[in-house]
C-alpha cells in the first residue's frame, strides 16, 4: 500500500488516495479465484476443475476483480489511516479511481473524521446545590405506607358517600337517548376523588346512598383521546351498590414492631429521617453535577457530523429494543399502540443525542488537555469487578470486551471527576433562577 495524499476536502472530511501495487493486487485476485474456484464450472469442464486463465477468458478479466478489491480494502484504508492519524467516526466512501493489471489499484476513500473540539473555562464552573430540609411532614408520608399497607377496609351502609370513600357502582352513558361505546360498566370500584372518571362525574356521586339510582351530567374534556367524544355532553344512568373506606392503624410502637424490623416509632422516624436525608443528598449532588455538565455542553459550538448523531440515537433505539423484548414486545407493535413510526420515534431521542456526543467530546478534550490517563491498578480493578459481575475470568473479559473504549471511558470518567471536584457550589443561582420563574 502507498498513501499518495491525504487532503482536508472541508471540514471534518479528509480524503485519502490509496494506491495498491500490481504484485500486491494479483495476489489478492488470484487468492479470490481460489476461493471461488470450487463453484465455478463451465460447460465440457468438472465443476471446481476451471482454470483461472479459462475463467477469465470465459467471464472476462475483471471477473475476480471485486472480491479482490473488497478484501483489500478494508486493510489498505486501515493502513491509510494509522499512516496519517486521522480518526474515523464513519465508514469511508470508497471509489475506485483506476484498476488494471500492470499497474495495480488506485482508491480514493471520503473519510468523516472526529471533530477537534477546542474548550476552556472548565474549572471553577459554577451551579447550585440544594439540599431539600426533611421536614417532619415527609417523615409522616413515610409512616402513612406502613399504615396503607396494614388498613382495613369497612363497608358503610348508614350514611351516605364521601370523598375518599371506595364505592361500587354501574353506569351506563348516553348522548340525548343513545347509549355509546365503552360508556357501560357493572360492579366498577371507584375512590371517590380519584380523578379516574371524567371531571364532575365523581363529585356527583357524593351524597348518595347505597341503593340511590340518579344520573350524573358531565361534558368531556375538548381534548378528550376520542375526538368523537370531546366537548360533548353526557348522561350516565347510575346505581350506587356499596360503599366502604380505609380505616388506617394508629402508629403506635405495636405496629412498628409488627411491620417492620424496628421496636419504636422513634427508631423508625429516625431511620426514616437519616434515609431521606441521604436522598435528597443524592439528589442534590446529581443535580448540581447535571448543572455543571450542562455548562460543559453549552461550550462546545464545534460543528461535529450529523452521522454520530444519528449513531447515537441507533445506540438508544437498540436498547429500547431490547427492553421490549425482555416483555414479549417488538418496535412494530410498540408503534401501533402509540400512532408513531420510526422517523418521528428517532426524533424523541435526537436532542438527548446531540448533548451526550457534545459532552463526551468535551470530556475526552478535557482528559487530554490535562493528561488524565487511568492507572494500570484502576483498569485491572474495573475489569475485576466486570468479570465478578459476569461469572468469568479477567481474561476472559479481556478477550470479549474492546480495551480502547474500556480505557477511554475510565479517562472520560477521570474528566467527569475532574470538572466536579474543580466545580464551585454557588446556591445564589438557584435563587435567580426562581426569581425569574
Amino acid at each position: 500500500m502507498s498513501l499518495k495524499s491525504s487532503n482536508k476536502t472541508d471540514v471534518n472530511t479528509t480524503e485519502l488516495v490509496i494506491s495498491i501495487d500490481a504484485e500486491a493486487f494479483e495476489a489478492a485476485v488470484e487468492k479470490e479465484y481460489q476461493r471461488q474456484k470450487k463453484n465455478i464450472q463451465i460447460k465440457g469442464f468438472r465443476k471446481g476443475k476451471v482454470s483461472r486463465k479459462l475463467a477469465e477468458r470465459e467471464f472476462g478479466e475483471g471477473a475476480f476483480y471485486e472480491g479482490a478489491i473488497n478484501a483489500l480494502i478494508g486493510p489498505e484504508i486501515d493502513a491509510a489511516v494509522k499512516e496519517t492519524g486521522i480518526v474515523l467516526v464513519d465508514r469511508p466512501n470508497v471509489e475506485i479511481n483506476s484498476i488494471d493489471k500492470e499497474n495495480g489499484v488506485e482508491l480514493k476513500a471520503v473519510c468523516v473524521t472526529k471533530p477537534e473540539i477546542e474548550i476552556s473555562d472548565y474549572k471553577g464552573i459554577k451551579a447550585a446545590k440544594v439540599v431539600n430540609e426533611i421536614t417532619d411532614e415527609d417523615i409522616d408520608k413515610q409512616i402513612d405506607i406502613i399504615r396503607k399497607k396494614n388498613a382495613r377496609i369497612v363497608s358503610v351502609d348508614d350514611r351516605a358517600a364521601q370523598l375518599n370513600d371506595e364505592v361500587t357502582i354501574d353506569f351506563e352513558g348516553f348522548f340525548g337517548d343513545e347509549a355509546f361505546e365503552g360508556g357501560k360498566g357493572e360492579d366498577h370500584p371507584l375512590r371517590l376523588g380519584s380523578g379516574q372518571f371524567i371531571p364532575g362525574f365523581e363529585d356527583q356521586i357524593v351524597g348518595h346512598n347505597i341503593g340511590d339510582e340518579f344520573d350524573v351530567v358531565v361534558t368531556f374534556p375538548e381534548d378528550y383521546q376520542m375526538a368523537d367524544y370531546a366537548g360533548k355532553e353526557a348522561t350516565f344512568k347510575t346505581k350506587l351498590k356499596a360503599i366502604s373506606y380505609e380505616e388506617l392503624p394508629e402508629i403506635n410502637d405495636d405496629l412498628i414492631k409488627d411491620a417492620t424490623e424496628f421496636e419504636t416509632v422513634e427508631e423508625y422516624r429516625n431511620d426514616i429521617k437519616t434515609k431521606l436525608e441521604e436522598a435528597a443528598e443524592n439528589q442534590a449532588n446529581s443535580s448540581f453535577e447535571n448543572a455543571v455538565m450542562n455548562a460543559i455542553i453549552e461550550k462546545v459550538d464545534a460543528p461535529i457530523p450529523n452521522c454520530m448523531f444519528e449513531q447515537r440515537i441507533d445506540a438508544h433505539i437498540r436498547q429500547f429494543e431490547q427492553q421490549l423484548g425482555a416483555q414479549g414486545m417488538d418496535i412494530k407493535l410498540y408503534f401501533q399502540y402509540t400512532g408513531m413510526d420510526m422517523d418521528s420515534f428517532r426524533e424523541t431521542y435526537r436532542e438527548r443525542a446531540i448533548n451526550e456526543v457534545k459532552l463526551r467530546l468535551a470530556l475526552e478534550k478535557i482528559a487530554e488537555l490535562e493528561g488524565l490517563e487511568p492507572t494500570e491498578d484502576e483498569i485491572n480493578s474495573g475489569l475485576a469487578d466486570i468479570a465478578a459481575s459476569n461469572k468469568v475470568d479477567v481474561e476472559t473479559i479481556k478477550r470479549f470486551i474492546p480495551l480502547d473504549d474500556y480505557v477511554d471511558d475510565l479517562r472520560v470518567q477521570k474528566a467527569v471527576d475532574f470538572i466536579k471536584e474543580n466545580a464551585v457550589v454557588d446556591n445564589s443561582l438557584a435563587e435567580d433562577k426562581k426569581d425569574a420563574e
